[in-house]
């Protein structure tokens, strides 16, 4: 991680930083999204910014990032039997890493 990156992390509360990423989105949209352009995709806070996710995962995975996208997706309305119900709405962010940077998100060792 170059001195920049460690620059960029110290702007924003640690503690904010590790609650921004939710959670990884680990489907088969993401899977070949990220062998084609070395990019993961997380499920986000509804409020976080492309700077506090990028931080987020400098700290958190210490590797480089290059560029962040952001994806707000409108949740479904959905019926079950007279009720009507209604999904979240989800923030995706698409973290594409810097050429030679990996991320494992499985855990399993090569």
């Amino acid at each position: 991680m170059s001195a920049k990156s460690s620059k960029l992390t110290s702007n924003f509360d640690e503690g904010r930083l590790m609650q921004v990423l939710v959670a990884p989105i680990v489907s088969e949209k993401a899977t070949m999204i990220a062998d084609k352009t070395n990019a993961v995709t997380f499920k986000v806070l509804q409020d976080a910014t492309k700077y506090e996710i990028k931080a987020a995962v400098q700290l958190m995975f210490k590797v480089d990032v290059q560029s962040v996208a952001v994806l707000n997706i409108k949740g479904k309305t959905k019926r079950f039997g007279k009720s009507v119900g209604r999904r979240d709405n989800i923030r995706k962010a698409y973290v594409t890493l810097k050429a030679g940077q990996e991320l494992n998100l499985g855990g399993e060792s090569a």
